[in-house]
């Protein structure tokens, strides 16, 4: 049995920092490069809260860190703004991040990609382009939702499949859609409408 540490309160105390620490870090970042005049766009669970949203926040689940695509020939001016806000550069395990602050972990980090890059050599297809972008709240750009979609058909991890379930089951995505993509990606996308619970 696991031991409890804290008071029902306190708990749920922690709980509210910890999404709030997500939000915090997305929108210093977000500053930072806005300030700068550096492209990026906001991708993963931010991006997904955001759409997801628009139809019914009841489906809308947190996420533990951020992620980002920046183009790479701005990786040292973002490595630089970023700098300037506390955010520490990383690449390990051919991952780029940026940690936030010293002592965070990677789990903590900034994870970055790369427009128009496999992120993966038998990825399906590349990480989209910047452009265009819409905007989640002031300052802060993510990708339209086509976009989004397919990044989470390539990716294909757990969580990609379930931010795709989730867009399917309050129609957010529906059956017009898998003829948007190419054959890998609609084929996926195709077994989610039809097996949602496979």
């Amino acid at each position: 049995m696991i031991e409890r540490k804290y008071s029902d309160e306190e708990t749920w105390n922690r709980i509210r920092r910890a999404v709030e620490k997500v939000k915090d870090r997305m929108r210093r970042v977000s500053q930072a490069l806005n300030v700068a005049d550096i492209p990026y766009a906001i991708i993963g669970g931010n991006a997904v809260q955001y759409w997801v949203a628009q139809v019914d926040e009841s489906v809308v689940r947190s996420t533990r860190d951020v992620d980002i695509i920046i183009n790479r020939s701005d990786l040292e001016s973002v490595t630089r703004v970023l700098a300037e806000s506390g955010f520490i550069y990383r690449h390990a395990k051919g991952i780029t991040m940026f940690l936030d602050g010293p002592d965070a972990k990677a789990r903590d980090a900034v994870h970055v990609l790369f427009a128009g890059e496999h992120v993966r050599p038998d990825s399906l297809a590349p990480v989209p382009q910047i452009q265009p972008f819409e905007s989640m709240e002031t300052g802060v750009r993510t990708l339209p939702l086509e976009q989004l979609v397919t990044m989470k058909l390539t990716s294909y991890r757990l969580k990609d499949r379930v931010h795709l379930l989730d867009m399917i089951s309050i129609g957010l995505i529906d059956e017009t859609w898998p003829p948007r993509f190419s054959a890998g990606l609609r084929d996926r996308l195709q077994q989610l409408i039809d097996d949602p619970d496979g």
